[in-house]
């Protein structure tokens, strides 16, 4: 079952994570293009799931952070998901979603 993509941005913080990355970081760009290529693939997507089950990571939060791999050069998910735990570009592009 595919999971859905929710965003949570304020639940420990007054200030999201947006609005502390100033507006004209190319993470932003990066953000932008990144999220309209699961919104292509949505019907795809959406077939290759099962319609009841465990729900599944959703494939949008593992292209982001795949990008964020790439782009910042870390060599290992492990690395990576321990920039995503205080970094905030990283919960920028990612969202604090992945």
């Amino acid at each position: 079952m595919r999971g859905a993509d929710i965003q949570q941005l304020g639940m420990f913080s007054y200030v999201s994570v947006d609005a502390r990355v100033p507006g004209d970081h190319p993470i932003r760009k990066l953000r932008v293009l990144v999220d309209t290529i699961p919104k292509e693939l949505d019907e795809v997507l959406a077939s290759r799931y099962a319609a009841s089950g465990r729900t599944s990571i959703p494939p949008e939060r593992l292209l982001r952070a795949s990008v964020l791999q790439v782009v910042y050069s870390v060599r290992s998910e492990r690395l990576l998901m321990e920039q995503l735990n205080y970094n905030l570009l990283f919960r920028c592009s990612a969202g604090s979603r992945v």
